[in-house]
């Protein structure tokens, strides 16, 4: 089962979607902090399962097993100013997730129809009462197709790749990244890259909840913009949906 957040009296539900390394986690954190909402970061949870899976020897492609295993963890999202800390049962696995071998089992657990419906189950119950910033890839299609903001941020895979690999190389997220997108010397770089495509394969081709903006959301394309760019824009939509509420 997965904590949900005790909130009192009703505020937007934002849903932000996007592919992977889009930036769809810095924005979801910047605009829960400057609206005082729960940051609710999917892909954690995804990540989360996954490496209980590894840790108890669950291949990521049996569906069955990870259905069960789902039923028995505990996935609890704490904010803190640096994002959410995450937790699998007691244990702070913030860091962990993050590793090689836990992304690249989360993107194979996450294709399964029967893990994302338990996964959509936890997460409209985390964001039932508003007051939520919820970042993945099918939240304003599946998870709250009802969402008051609906947000598709995406940009080239090579500026993702490269996001990915200066994270990697110095910690930073890159605020320019139009001046690093043909920056492939380095062979990590390249090898992002290259993931960041066929991991877009593999959302967009998916039989279950594929990776696609939802009809009424709001694309913002930040291959040419930066960080700061990004929020603003963000924050003018959401801006005016408060706006037009009052």
């Amino acid at each position: 089962m997965v904590d949900s957040p005790d909130q009192a009296g009703r505020k937007l539900v934002i849903a932000i979607d996007g592919p992977a390394g889009a930036g769809k986690s810095t924005l979801a954190s910047r605009l829960a902090r400057r609206y005082g909402y729960l940051n609710i970061e999917t892909g954690a949870m995804y990540r989360a399962l996954a490496l209980r899976a590894i840790e108890n020897d669950i291949s990521a492609d049996d569906e069955v097993a990870l259905c069960d295993l789902a039923s028995r963890v505990r996935i609890k999202l704490e904010p803190t100013i640096q994002g959410n800390r995450v937790f699998l049962d007691t244990v702070d696995v913030s860091n962990r997730i993050r590793e090689k071998d836990v992304t690249e089992a989360a993107s194979r657990v996450s294709v399964h129809p029967k893990v994302r419906e338990w996964m959509v189950r936890q997460q409209r119950a985390m964001g039932e009462r508003g007051g939520v910033v919820m970042e993945g890839r099918d939240i304003g299609t599946v998870v709250f197709p009802d969402a008051d903001v609906k947000i598709f941020l995406d940009a080239a895979p090579e500026v993702r790749g490269n996001r990915r690999y200066m994270q990697t190389i110095a910690s930073t997220a890159v605020h320019n990244p139009a001046s690093v997108m043909n920056d492939t010397s380095d062979p990590r770089a390249k090898a992002m890259i290259d993931d960041m495509r066929e991991r877009d394969q593999r959302d967009r081709t998916r039989a279950n909840s594929p990776l696609a903006p939802a009809p009424d959301s709001i694309v913002i394309d930040s291959t040419s913009m930066t960080l700061e760019e990004v929020i603003a824009k963000a924050e003018a939509i959401i801006d005016s949906r408060l706006t037009s509420r009052s």
